[in-house]
């Protein structure tokens, strides 16, 4: 009777979990949090432990009160759509005041943590949720301009990694914030290419020109271009404390050139194979672009 009382208790607990996760978005959260420890490794003249726990606490509570916080609002528009209507709010597994008890929670908690490393990068959380929050999320049923509000939220973390290392907000933190700033383009349009039906149901306004043709892949293809040359701007020494040497900017533009291709595909195909792998050429980018600059810095 113990036993099957404790399975009971665990598989609720697991459940529990699960919508915390979902609630938060976790797998995105932790991607916030790598950009965040990646600037902050850019940043730091000497690695402390306690800092970097702080920030990744404070970078994740940010990121997970912003989605909460956008689930509670968009709860009706989730349950319309094919790959929102099994959250935890529009499934019915989670209330709205247990939705709001998390986000408000994890905003105390995320702004504390953060101004524990300085009062900027308090500061720049605070922005970010409010942005996410108050600003994209309402304009993404009124207009395509909510992608290049939300771009702004979105190219924080690189930055406030920078700024909780330094205190500082100068030429190396914009630098930082400019090259995930032009990424967001790409990667949000071609996600929203692929998941267009879908966002159309919920009466989202993903894409640039309203449709999924060669204006929107053209516009895909340009801010690709403009991400690809700031991402290499430090290569020439205009941005103070950031820098990067010769082969760490050809492997950076290098691995630009990739993404630059299968925005080309999409532009010829029009297809959503050929978004959804301009959509993980992205995912790879950011990622092994911000290891090249750290590997850069300490090699």
């Amino acid at each position: 009777m113990k036993t099957a009382v404790g399975s009971v208790k665990n598989a609720s607990l697991a459940l529990y979990f699960a919508d915390f996760k979902e609630i938060t978005k976790a797998r995105l959260a932790v991607s916030v949090v790598f950009s965040s420890i990646a600037g902050y490794f850019l940043g730091a003249v000497e690695i402390s432990f306690s800092s970097v726990l702080l920030l990744a606490f404070g970078g994740y509570c940010m990121v997970g009160a912003s989605n909460a916080y956008n689930q509670i609002i968009e709860k009706d528009l989730d349950a319309l759509m094919s790959r929102t209507k099994n959250r935890p709010i529009p499934a019915g597994r989670m209330s709205v005041n247990t939705a709001m008890a998390i986000a408000v929670l994890m905003t105390i908690l995320g702004i504390v943590a953060l101004y524990f490393l300085n009062p900027k990068t308090a500061m720049f959380g605070a922005i970010s949720i409010f942005l996410y929050t108050s600003v994209y999320t309402p304009l993404k049923t009124k207009t395509p301009l909510a992608v290049f509000v939300g771009a702004f939220p979105g190219a924080i973390p690189f930055m406030l990694g920078w700024v909780a290392a330094t205190d500082n907000f100068g030429i190396e933190p914009g630098t930082l914030f400019m090259i995930q700033f032009f990424w967001q383009f790409p990667h949000f349009w071609a996600l929203g290419w692929m998941l267009d039906d879908d966002y159309k149901k919920g009466g989202f306004k993903m894409l640039p020109t309203g449709k999924k043709d060669k204006g929107t892949a053209l516009q895909i293809i340009m801010y690709t271009i403009w991400m690809m040359i700031i991402s290499i701007i430090p290569v020439f020494g205009f941005t103070g404390r950031l820098q990067l040497s010769i082969v760490a900017a050809i492997i950076v533009f290098l691995m630009g050139t990739v993404m630059l291709f299968f925005a080309f595909r999409l532009y010829e195909n029009r297809d959503n194979a050929s978004a959804r792998k301009l959509m993980l050429a992205s995912v790879s980018y950011i990622t092994l672009m911000q290891v090249v600059y750290v590997m850069d810095k300490f090699i």
